[in-house]
């Protein structure tokens, strides 16, 4: 039996193929996802509201109690699909929020990207207007986005561990995988810098009893990416928590 001498250099240059595409894909998520969930009222769209949304836009708690009054709509949606919630929880406007919840809004909706006013504000670390959504009975447990992921899986992306304590707190699933077959334990590792914030992510995740064995679509544990990033301290929390490569 002959060995053909070319197979492994074609077998390195097919792993470098494969190594560079999940860069490029890496690099694009980190540099957008946050930007998709993040699709804020701009200044003109905001200078046409009437109504509700002009009253979330301004945090006018006056002039809602007028829109209410005349019979407002709160399921009526703008250009891009958001609800008077989704516009107040962007304005941060906490305030409304409530006299909206009060009123019977809807704080689970979905706008056009597949975003409630929770994952909204878990994206802009937000802990003050997430705690109030909570508060009011806002669920942590909602599939969102294009990425069909959750609220959890987008803030530990973002390394935001004081958004993933309380949504830990609320329930929030911690094994969701998402379309990207991600979980929020690997996407904390694989999207995050490897900074103080995203340990402290990743050891939220873990101590609330994340599994940190579940691996991605290609079968690499988040032990094993850790390794690969050179993501010591990550490494360490890993193999506390009994991960395996």
């Amino acid at each position: 039996m002959t060995t053909d001498p070319a197979r492994p250099a074609r077998r390195r240059l097919i792993a470098t193929i494969r190594l560079c595409r999940r860069a490029a894909l890496l690099a694009a998520l980190a540099a957008a996802g946050s930007a998709v969930a993040q699709l804020a009222p701009g200044a003109a769209e905001a200078a046409r509201y009437t109504g509700a949304f002009a009253a979330a836009q301004r945090g006018d708690l006056a002039a809602l109690e007028r829109a209410l009054a005349a019979g407002a709509d709160l399921t009526a949606r703008d250009g891009h699909g958001r609800t008077p919630v989704h516009v107040a929880a962007f304005a941060r406007q906490r305030q409304v929020l409530r006299r909206l919840a009060a009123a019977g809004a809807d704080l689970g909706a979905l706008e056009a990207d597949r975003y409630d006013a929770v994952t909204i504000a878990a994206v802009a670390d937000d802990e003050e207007t997430l705690r109030v959504l909570l508060e009011l009975g806002a669920s942590a447990r909602q599939v969102t986005s294009r990425y069909d992921g959750t609220a959890l899986i987008a803030a530990a992306h973002l390394g935001h561990d004081g958004v993933v304590r309380q949504l830990i707190a609320a329930g929030a699933p911690l094994d969701h995988v998402n379309n990207l077959h991600w979980t929020a334990v690997i996407e904390a590792i694989v999207l995050g810098d490897g900074g103080a914030r995203h340990q402290a992510t990743l050891r939220a995740l873990l101590d609330a009893g994340a599994n940190p064995r579940l691996a991605d679509r290609d079968g690499r544990t988040p032990l094993a990416l850790a390794r690969g990033r050179g993501a010591a301290e990550m490494v360490r929390l890993l193999e506390r928590a009994g991960a395996r490569p």
